[in-house]
């Protein structure tokens, strides 16, 4: 028989492809050269305490994945010992643990190498894993046994309630079940998107805990004062109810009255505002205050002290009425003249002088020593001046005619001086008004008139800084309804 040229041209290509298929059956799906001769792989022995199932031909697995085959299992006088196959390509660390781990339910054991330290030597050839760092997974025969063993341990009608009120306590919560279930799924892929900051927790909550630890004492005082604070809520407890029941009535009640102070009440606290500073700038003049009155009352309680148990303990204290007329000297320096002095017989009332009166004698004078040129300086201590004005200036205290008497015209003194002593906003030589004359027109650019003016008690109408009339009934004679003080902070009603 005659071959053709085509014929013997796919005899070749059939020739080539069955010994590339069979080289490949060979060498990497058989491993026939590892199997026969170990080419390209070491072997290590591993001392287990029971084979937990695990047989010749299981795989080996580094990481997760495959490095190599259990060639055998051999039964020795301490234990089991498997020899593993590894693929030489693969460094694995000799500092390691190697597990026996079942890859499915019904079994298909295989051994996980889990290294502890990556910077230890790898294995080589004949090296032993010692029994301390291994381990092998349960008996399945052994935990079956002893779950049945729970099991009839438990009474048999127990056991039936718990399942029927388990079916109660369940049934129909399949959509509840459901979502709590894709809820912590969604949990869990989130804690693995965060893992490094997880992880960083884990590792520093120790310090956290530590704290926790040292502070142990002030957390069960916290508790207690918990404790007794709950237990007062309990033995209070119609008051509480009270408080929250009749809570929001009190709290329209205060909006309200909030609302019908909204003209004033911003004006109220705008005052206090600078109340408050004036405060804080005396904080220490009150806080001496504070502290000496207590002595103080201490005191006058004490001048009671002779009287008692005597006849005349229930009028009070000794009093002596001895007239020390002119002990010490009335002081006029610093104040009008004679000739100015406004007569006693005017009922009307002038406007205030510019300027400050005083007593303006020396500040080391035996006389009027707590006057007000001895007032000391808040925010300069160790100063001492008549105003505030001069307390805050560098301006020093300068008395007038250095003496005690009355000396030359009070508006051009010898001492350059004025009587009464202007501030720096009024230029010096200004002359003060005369008692009883009508008061100078203010200024242009001056502060604005306040509001205020005079009504008739028969019907409550007056005239407000604006030109209209208005009337306030509640201020006329014939009113009715009481008056408080809150009625005096509403606006008026327009007329």
């Amino acid at each position: 028989m005659r071959i053709t040229r085509p014929t013997w041209v796919r005899l070749a290509i059939l020739a080539v492809v069955s010994v590339i298929a069979f080289s490949f059956m060979v060498f990497d799906y058989m491993k026939l050269p590892q199997l026969l001769f170990g080419l390209g792989e070491y072997t290590v022995r591993v001392q287990l305490p029971q084979s937990g199932g695990l047989y010749a031909r299981a795989n080996v697995t580094y990481r997760g994945t495959e490095v190599g085959l259990v060639k055998d299992v051999q039964i020795t006088d301490t234990g089991v010992e498997a020899v593993l196959q590894l693929d030489s390509d693969v460094a694995i660390p000799s500092n390691l643990r190697a597990e026996v781990h079942s890859q499915t339910a019904v079994g298909e054991q295989y051994v996980a190498l889990l290294p502890e330290a990556g910077q230890s030597p790898p294995l080589k050839n004949g090296d032993v894993i010692p029994r301390s760092r291994t381990s092998v997974p349960p008996d399945v025969n052994t935990l079956l046994d002893d779950a049945n063993r729970g099991l009839q341990a438990i009474p048999r009608d127990n056991l039936k309630t718990t399942i029927d009120e388990a079916y109660v306590a369940f049934g129909g919560l399949g959509p509840e079940l459901s979502r709590f279930i894709k809820g912590s799924t969604t949990l869990a892929i989130d804690a693995r998107n965060n893992l490094d900051a997880l992880t960083n927790v884990v590792d520093n909550v120790g310090p956290i805990l530590d704290t926790q630890t040292d502070t142990s004492d002030a957390v069960q005082a916290w508790a207690a004062h918990v404790a007794s604070l709950t237990g007062q809520l309990q033995t209070h407890d119609a008051a509480v109810r009270g408080v929250l029941q009749k809570g929001a009535p009190a709290a329209d009640e205060v909006r309200a009255l909030f609302q019908r102070l909204q003209p004033t009440l911003p004006i109220v606290l705008a005052n206090l505002v600078s109340l408050g500073q004036v405060a804080v700038t005396y904080r220490d003049n009150i806080e001496q205050i504070l502290v000496l009155l207590p002595q103080g009352t201490a005191a006058m309680q004490g001048i009671n002290v002779p009287n008692r148990g005597t006849k005349q303990g229930y009028k009070g204290a000794f009093l002596s009425f001895n007239l020390n007329l002119n002990v010490p000297a009335v002081c006029n320096t610093g104040f009008l003249p004679a000739q100015q002095v406004r007569s006693n017989v005017f009922e009307d009332y002038p406007d205030r002088i510019q300027g400050d009166l005083y007593c303006r004698i020396p500040q080391d004078s035996m006389n009027n020593v707590r006057g007000a040129r001895n007032t000391p300086c808040v925010t300069r201590p160790g100063k001492r001046a008549p105003t505030v004005k001069m307390c805050e200036s560098d301006e020093n205290y300068v008395p007038l005619n250095d003496g005690f008497n009355w000396k030359g015209d009070p508006n051009a003194t010898l001492s350059g001086q004025d009587v009464p002593q202007l501030s720096p906003e009024v230029p010096s030589g200004a002359v003060p008004p005369v008692p009883g004359a009508p008061p100078p027109a203010a200024p242009p650019g001056g502060p604005p008139p306040i509001a205020a003016a005079e009504y008739d008690p028969a019907t409550g109408t007056y005239m407000g800084p604006d030109g209209k009339v208005y009337t306030q009934s509640n201020l006329a004679q014939d009113a009715t309804k009481d008056r408080g003080w809150q009625d005096m902070l509403l606006p008026p009603a327009g007329k």
